[in-house]
């Protein structure tokens, strides 16, 4: 499989990824205050909203495990101790602790730090990033689930549909149909119209490659193009937006982007 990619460290550092953290997680703790934990998830489909806590302080609970570790290797067991709310009235709190744990972890660990990850970057600060996506999605999820308005910095957006196309080509032990993104060339770019963010696509017959449409290559063109602001392109990728969506733009090749946005579910 290729891959290559842009690297928004430089833009968007794991120090800002750590401190995003905590921001999307009191975000998100915020969109829980008085709501019905058994709502349910329109980004989640079976879940409800106190599936999608739990899920997030899990999720944050084991990446600060393996931080801890500095885990070298693919890890034989997910199971961490959770410590659930012995009611209802205790998740907000719970999901709190759970951040502050990540900020824990994060402050007893180097970002440069080489560390087995399953996407790109084999450093410490892969997990840091993956964090901050997982809790920003699904704190997007939580505000829609009760009916609040999302928003999300076009910076931390950009970064985020970065960090969703670099890592795509190593998703197909979760994430099966990436293992069908193949072809003989064809090309897709993705564009952020509100900030820097340019990517292309290239499908191979082993996989496919992500590059960044920089100089005299952000002129030319592609088979299918899709663009539109950045917190709209990272609900596209995460399939929280159809690519028929008023706010994404698309055009070019119908069957390429329909190919594309059925396979490349995360």
């Amino acid at each position: 499989m290729n891959t290559s990619g842009p690297s928004w460290r430089e833009t968007v550092p794991p120090a800002v990824h750590r401190d995003a953290v905590a921001a999307e997680t009191a975000r998100f703790v915020a969109a829980l205050d008085g709501a019905d934990l058994s709502l349910p998830v329109p980004g989640c489909p079976d879940w409800t909203l106190l599936d999608l806590v739990r899920h997030t302080g899990s999720v944050q609970r084991w990446f600060s495990v393996l931080l801890r570790q500095r885990v070298q290797e693919p890890p034989r067991s997910r199971e961490v101790e959770l410590e659930l709310p012995a009611d209802d009235h205790g998740w907000a709190d719970w999901l709190t602790a759970s951040a502050d744990r990540a900020a824990e972890a994060f402050a007893e660990t180097v970002p440069d730090a080489p560390m087995w990850a399953w996407g790109a970057d084999q450093h410490a600060r892969f997990w840091m990033r993956r964090m901050l996506f997982e809790t920003l999605v699904h704190r997007t999820d939580a505000e829609r689930a009760v009916g609040l308005r999302t928003e999300t910095d076009r910076v931390l957006a950009a970064d985020g549909v970065d960090e969703f196309l670099v890592n795509l080509p190593f998703a197909t032990s979760f994430a099966p149909g990436v293992a069908h993104l193949r072809g003989n060339g064809e090309t897709l770019r993705f564009r952020c119209t509100d900030t820097v963010g340019d990517w292309l696509v290239r499908l191979l017959p082993d996989g496919f490659e992500v590059a960044p449409r920089t100089g005299e290559a952000a002129a030319g063109p592609a088979d299918a193009v899709v663009q539109g602001a950045a917190a709209d392109l990272l609900l596209l990728v995460y399939g929280r937006l159809g690519h028929d969506a008023d706010a994404i733009e698309t055009t070019g090749d119908g069957e390429l982007l329909a190919r594309w946005f059925t396979h490349s579910a995360f």
